[in-house]
């Protein structure tokens, strides 16, 4: 069988199933994990997605052959896989998602002891060389491991509600989009558990991987218009959604408008610098102005770091930082083994509304009202690096930096374009001091890249 190598990504692995990415080669996969790792104990999780029942028996066999017990926590959210894996005495373990990509894919998520994940610098590549290299299988062991199953939710919601006091929220009425992943589920059995006085509002709440309404990704505009509009119908408090496997949480205020995450992160940098003076905040390079800025206000220290979820919590564990946000809306905490999670952001927003007697727009105005942004714009073209080479050379009088992409800066508006790391697009994002610099700018740099598509 021949492997596309570009199925393993900088942080994890995901292809179209079954063409790129299937059982035989995620049984390969498993294999070269547990050489790289020699785990006695895993935790194995999946997302909703069709594919997902019979990849999961495949990798269970490939660890129980081996002779590694497996925890099986069934159809989770990504984060509740970091947590099954950081709150139990395992050596590692996989969860089964692609995210928030298309119904066709699917992949793997891999994690150490701690959930100290496994990207491309800390492993993935050996993996991947092992696999490519047909250099990845360990022998069956005389005795097979044994499965035993975990619900790990209530800890799970347990542990993301002990960053609030959760006696202190207020009633409020909340629009929950659970993009047909776990997520509306997981709120649901939150309020049941602490008797919160949160009205919710559900929407797609039912897990389904079939995705009927195209992909499960809040950050494209087009899946933020119906949660906007129910805000509105219900005059709601806010609305909340989540990518399909649930380590993503999006926010949009009481007026239907989407905040982005970018704003997101100066707004929980400012709250939990309050008890962490001096601490450090790690941000990603493509939107830096309002996080820098409200960092440095609230006595922190800013740190830049190349985005990606693997990449950013061994960043922050290297920084020993409190916090970390991409405008992708990835939400960091030092206190969940320094991994991303979709329901802690939801606690402290809501905190936060209830103990200043506040609004969502009214906490962003400090930053929507100052910078002005392009969102994320989407290219497909088989031209990336010559635009990038190209981009550098037409705005060379900038101040240029390759934490990831490239990133101009001029005094009153900067740009960053880079190549995703989970899909074949180039990305750009823009800022700037002004509305009308902003689209001026945004508009030049979409004539730039198309023109040298």
């Amino acid at each position: 069988m021949t492997i596309d190598p570009s199925i393993f990504k900088s942080y994890d692995v995901r292809g179209v199933y079954p063409k790129d990415f299937n059982e035989d080669i995620a049984y390969k996969i498993t294999q070269s994990y547990i050489k790289l790792i020699n785990p006695k104990k895993v935790v194995l999780g999946k997302d909703v997605r069709e594919s997902g029942p019979s990849l999961y028996e495949r990798i269970e066999k490939s660890f129980l052959e081996a002779g590694v017990d497996v925890l099986d926590i069934g159809t989770v959210s990504t984060d509740e896989f970091y947590f099954a894996v950081g709150n139990n005495d395992v050596d590692g373990g996989i969860t089964i998602s692609a995210s928030h990509n298309p119904r066709e894919y699917n992949g793997m998520n891999f994690c150490k002891r701690n959930a100290v994940p496994i990207s491309g610098d800390s492993g993935l590549s050996e993996i991947k060389d092992m696999v490519l290299s047909n250099n990845y299988s360990v022998p069956k062991a005389k005795t097979p491991g044994k499965t035993e199953k975990l619900n790990v939710r209530d800890d799970f919601i347990k542990k993301s509600a002990s960053f609030i006091n959760v006696e202190s929220l207020k009633p409020m009425k909340i629009v929950a989009n659970a993009n047909f992943g776990v997520d509306y589920l997981i709120l649901k059995r939150a309020v049941e558990l602490f008797n919160l006085p949160l009205t919710l509002i559900p929407l797609n709440e039912k897990p389904d991987g079939t995705f009927p309404k195209g992909p499960p990704n809040p950050l494209l505009p087009e899946n933020r218009k119906e949660t906007l509009e129910l805000i509105k119908k219900q005059h709601a408090d806010l609305g909340v959604s989540w990518d399909a496997d649930g380590d993503r949480c999006f926010f949009a205020d009481e007026n239907g408008n989407f905040i982005e995450g970018y704003f997101i992160t100066a707004i929980l940098a400012k709250e939990l610098l309050k008890k962490n003076k001096g601490a450090k905040v790690v941000i990603d390079p493509r939107l830096i102005w309002a996080t820098s800025e409200e960092i440095k206000k609230s006595g922190g220290t800013p740190i830049i770091s190349k985005p990606g979820m693997t990449v950013i919590a061994a960043r922050m564990a290297k920084e020993n930082a409190i916090f970390a946000g991409e405008m992708s809306s990835h939400f960091y905490f030092k206190q969940n083994f320094y991994r991303d999670n979709g329901i802690i952001p939801l606690f402290l927003i809501l905190e936060m509304l209830s103990k200043y007697d506040t609004t969502l727009s009214k906490l962003a105005l400090p930053y929507t009202s100052k910078y002005f942004i392009s969102g994320e714009i989407n290219f497909e073209t088989a031209k990336k690096d010559e635009i990038i080479k190209k981009a550098q050379e037409e705005y060379n009088d900038g101040k240029i930096e390759f934490i990831d992409g490239l990133s101009v800066e001029y005094p009153s508006w900067r740009f960053n374009l880079r190549k995703s790391n989970t899909e074949p697009l180039l990305r750009l994002n823009l800022e700037a001091k002004t509305k009308e610099l902003q689209e001026e700018k945004t508009k030049e740099l979409v004539k730039f890249i198309k023109d040298n598509s």
